[in-house]
């Protein structure tokens, strides 16, 4: 039986009816329409699915909905403010910490719950914290390279990162790898 009630995802209350056994991703993603968050493993061992839930990283795969009405979820939507991407997101663009894009969300809010309770954390507590978080593309040094530069204080403020990734997209393009050789 459905139960009408209120899910306040990044600071917007939506009123929802959902199914008691409803899974918080399935919430986010088909009832709120909210689709940045992603269902890698289903079983909570990936992290695709990471969201904040009052302070605390959850896996969205594994938390009820029902279980988070009255508390603050935030998801990879909510980060970007004003036309500005948040300073982690602008590091995964300038630093290369995706590659497909199924694990970045997650990745990236897993960032920010550290970040958010840790800001200076080492690069070895960054991997730890970063662990439970799977990519099957980028082999890591990339997102740890990324979330290190936001401690450290080497991302490029947000109006430049279009500047920023026309400038590595031409470099690829200029790079041997990609030129087409004209005797083939």
């Amino acid at each position: 039986m459905k139960r009408e009630m209120v899910l306040n995802v990044n600071g917007e209350e939506h009123d929802v009816e959902i199914e008691p056994n409803r899974l918080l991703l399935e919430a986010l993603r088909e009832d709120v329409g909210l689709t940045g968050t992603k269902e890698g493993c289903s079983i909570g061992v990936c992290g695709a699915c990471s969201v904040i839930v009052d302070g605390r990283l959850v896996s969205a795969c594994l938390t009820l909905a029902a279980a988070c009405e009255g508390k603050k979820i935030e998801t990879i939507e909510g980060l970007a403010r004003d036309g500005e991407l948040h300073p982690l997101q602008r590091a995964f663009v300038q630093f290369g910490g995706f590659q497909c894009g199924i694990c970045t969300p997650g990745q990236i809010m897993a960032a920010k719950a550290l970040l958010d309770h840790n800001p200076n954390p080492t690069t070895d507590q960054v991997k730890e914290w970063m662990s439970a978080n799977l990519c099957r593309c980028t082999g890591y040094y990339k997102i740890l390279e990324s979330v290190m530069a936001v401690v450290e204080g080497k991302v490029d403020e947000g109006r430049r990162d279009e500047a920023v990734r026309q400038a590595r997209i031409q470099s690829l393009y200029q790079s041997d790898t990609y030129k087409s050789n004209a005797s083939d």
